[in-house]
């Protein structure tokens, strides 16, 4: 009867599990409050990325983003992750200089995988990406993971601030 019942709990909690490995319950945007902090690092030659990330509040959890180099800004930046549907969606817009919109809606995108200091989202409207993914190996390091519409599959190291 005890080997019934553990069988039984061991299959429950193994049914339980996601694709992903993490246990099929709602997804909490407080979960990525790993990612909170000011960020900054290369991202081509001359050029230099800074994500400030907010703290999650009430379902929700921000970043501005700015995009510098040879004495300007040339892009500006808003991801808003939303608890949506027992799940976390991101949104993603762009601005050039003079606060002038890339596209004329964010580019949406759905959560992918989620882990210990790391999430991914897969696109799903229209935009220039096709996954986008963060993660934080250390306290000092915040790492931007992204693939193309085009393909291209790139990696973008910042540090802490």
């Amino acid at each position: 009867m005890l080997i019934k019942k553990f069988l039984t709990a061991t299959l429950i909690m193994m049914l339980s599990v996601t694709s992903t490995g993490v246990f099929a319950e709602k997804t909490n945007v407080k979960d990525l409050s790993w990612m909170t902090g000011a960020w900054a690092g290369p991202a081509g030659p001359g050029m230099t990325l800074e994500e400030n990330w907010i703290m999650p509040v009430d379902g929700s959890i921000a970043s501005l983003v700015r995009m510098t180099g040879n004495g300007s800004t040339s892009m500006v930046e808003l991801i808003v992750i939303e608890e949506e549907n027992d799940s976390l969606t991101l949104r993603i817009k762009q601005w050039d200089p003079g606060f002038k919109p890339r596209t004329p809606e964010p580019q949406v995108m759905e959560l992918k995988s989620m882990g210990e200091n790391s999430v991914g989202f897969k696109a799903v409207s229209e935009g220039g990406l096709k996954t986008l993914s963060y993660s934080r190996p250390d306290k000092d390091s915040f790492n931007i993971d992204i693939e193309t519409n085009q393909g291209a599959k790139f990696q973008i190291q910042l540090k802490a601030r």
